[in-house]
């Protein structure tokens, strides 16, 4: 947790500064012990009392940590003579950024390996960077086998799809897109996802799966349409096209389904 600073030069109690910074007391204890963040003062019956700046000096070891230098490490850089507090929070932002960039990076990797697994991707490493914009779904698949790499289904869309050229995956995208659309001009529309129009595009799609990658009867199905809103990464990749379109398609495959 990130320490929010406070505006108040009172002296502070042990149990406050743990309250605001989500510490425990006995981690406070700690840093104190190390020479880490040592309160400023202490009561006449010993109890530690932490002034303004020691909140700064804890909220700067708080931002260290979660760039994640462990301790003696932050207490050396914070013992520097030549230490200076704006500088070290410009010197962090920067990391943060190339770290969020980095995890960016990495979720659109992933998003990109779960459209592999809907579409059975099977290209050279050149015409997966080109089919999925510069992403390497073939870096995710060892997930994918795991899960379900002892099914008869897996087994069956891996021999099938072995022999695909990068056309028939450009084709595949195309009708799996076309089928996506039907389903984001119904929501536009406003429909049930147990109307007849959902449940005739939710059909569309289990003959879809059949088609190109695996025979897939009603229950299993369903059993997919359950996993896009149940896995969050499944979710995510799919609302790509349209928010709420994985919610709205797995309601019409579960209603399709009991039809």
């Amino acid at each position: 947790m990130v320490l929010r600073m406070t505006t108040t030069d009172a002296l502070m109690t042990v149990g406050t500064v743990a309250e605001i910074s989500g510490l425990t007391i006995r981690t406070l204890h700690h840093y104190d012990e190390i020479g880490l963040v040592k309160p400023a003062e202490r009561s006449r019956a010993g109890y530690r009392l932490y002034s303004h700046a020691d909140i700064e000096r804890l909220q700067e070891v708080l931002f260290f940590r979660e760039l994640g230098f462990g301790l003696e490490k932050i207490r050396d850089i914070l013992s520097r003579p030549d230490y200076e507090r704006g500088s070290a929070l410009i010197g962090q932002r920067e990391l943060l950024h190339t770290r969020a960039d980095r995890l960016l990076t990495m979720i659109d990797a992933i998003d990109a390996a779960l459209e592999a697994r809907r579409t059975g991707m099977k290209l050279s490493k050149e015409e997966m960077l080109e089919v999925f914009d510069g992403f390497d779904p073939s870096q995710h698949e060892e997930e994918a086998e795991e899960r379900w790499g002892q099914t008869d289904s897996y087994a069956q869309s891996a021999r099938r799809t072995r022999g695909y050229t990068k056309q028939d995956w450009v084709k595949l995208k195309a009708e799996a897109r076309e089928i996506d659309q039907a389903f984001l001009d119904l929501m536009a529309a406003g429909a049930d996802p147990s109307s007849a129009g959902a449940m005739d595009a939710a059909e569309r799609h289990r003959a879809h799966i059949s088609k190109w990658f695996y025979d897939c009867p009603v229950k299993m199905h369903a059993a997919l349409g359950q996993m896009y809103v149940s896995d969050p990464r499944f979710t995510k990749n799919i609302d790509k096209a349209g928010d709420g379109l994985a919610l709205f398609m797995s309601e019409a495959i579960s209603a399709n389904a009991r039809r």
